[in-house]
């Protein structure tokens, strides 16, 4: 099977040109084995070099509106009334924590991603009006990493700023 390591940006590109070659591949074939050995090489390369960063909060919100055919309206028990939907998604207002907690435990949107700093306005990065508000958002984020481990990384990546 003569399968390898996968160290050097040259030795990704074989791999990437064998897994190719090897995609129509049955599974439980020897070729379908060897087609799943080298993607899971492939995807720990691309892990440690190719970083993927997270999409901003409300690019997410619609994300998740247009493949689940969500209306704004549909957003409302989410977020609030029709201008706070307005709002948040034209970038005017931030995300309050009892947002990001109702996006995330009722639609399914990762905490790790509606948490981020994004850009409010025309303007530059997300700068809350409160500046408790972060503080709050951060200390409840790492309140639920404690009893949710599936997010508990990332949220605490959050909570130290490092988002």
């Amino acid at each position: 099977m003569d399968i390898r390591p996968i160290k050097t940006e040259s030795d990704y590109q074989a791999a990437l040109k064998e897994i190719e070659s090897l995609f129509d591949a049955e599974p439980n074939t020897p070729e379908g084995d060897r087609l799943e050995v080298l993607t899971t090489l492939a995807e720990a390369y691309e892990d440690l070099h190719y970083s993927i960063p997270l999409p901003d909060p409300i690019e997410a919100i619609l994300y998740f509106m247009e493949s689940r055919g969500l209306s704004r309206r549909d957003l409302e028990s989410f977020i609030g009334n029709r201008a706070r939907v307005s709002e948040i998604l034209n970038r005017k207002r931030p995300l309050s924590l009892k947002m990001i907690q109702n996006l995330h435990s009722r639609l399914g949107i990762p905490a790790e991603v509606l948490l981020q700093p994004y850009r409010i306005g025309k303007g530059g990065p997300h700068i809350s009006s409160r500046p408790t508000s972060s503080s709050r958002v951060r200390a409840q984020a790492v309140a639920n990493a404690r009893r949710s481990p599936g997010v508990r990384l990332s949220v605490r990546r959050v909570a130290k700023g490092r988002a």
